[in-house]
């Protein structure tokens, strides 16, 4: 099975964010382009999942990158099945967020509106899994600037994980296409394969 990715969006995001497409790039050009998905998520966590189990059973054992909320779903997943999750800046309880939330919704690309439900709420608190505590498995990407998450909570809660903690940033990851080469080199792709393309342009 050829090393695969699928990358998991955030709350309200789409797979047109900064980071998806950097990605969707950088594995277009190196002809990758079949071993990576970025599916468009439904907003209701339930629909979310069976998308993203969906995704899994076509890609193999796919390498999980989430981001925000995507953490969130990733880390529910890496459990249930045992795969390797990269996530960026995750969303750590996000049901304990979204209370003040509820209501009308807007998706940050797609411009869909939609409504947030108690039944979105409880939907979430089904996904919750323990801490994870296996260090080979995870790699945790945080950056202390993140205006919307407390980067704190992730700290603590993988705390048993491969931790990388940059100071200042923002919640989208600032410098995240120059740290592509450790994202492929996690997911099990050859250095051979990407060494020559020049990521610090990204």
């Amino acid at each position: 099975m050829s090393a695969s990715i699928l990358y998991i969006h955030g709350f309200n995001s789409a797979p047109a964010s900064n980071k998806a497409s950097l990605l969707v790039g950088v594995m277009d050009s190196l002809g990758l382009a079949d071993q990576l998905q970025v599916p468009a998520l439904h907003h209701h966590p339930r629909q979310a999942i069976a998308q993203l189990e969906q995704a899994i059973s076509e890609l193999g054992r796919p390498l999980l990158v989430g981001s925000s909320l995507g953490g969130y779903y990733a880390t529910h997943l890496a459990e249930r099945h045992g795969l390797k999750a990269l996530l960026v800046n995750p969303a750590v309880s996000p049901h304990r967020m979204f209370d003040g939330y509820l209501g009308t919704q807007k998706n940050l690309y797609t411009d869909e509106t939609w409504e947030l439900t108690h039944d979105h709420i409880t939907a979430l608190v089904e996904l919750e899994v323990a801490a994870p505590e296996d260090a080979q498995r995870y790699q945790v990407w945080l950056q202390t600037g993140d205006e919307t998450l407390d980067y704190r909570l992730a700290e603590e809660y993988y705390r048993a994980c491969a931790l990388r903690i940059q100071a200042g940033g923002d919640h989208g990851f600032q410098g995240f296409g120059r740290q592509l080469p450790a994202l492929l080199s996690f997911a099990g792709i050859g250095a051979d394969q990407y060494q020559s393309f020049d990521f610090t342009a990204l």
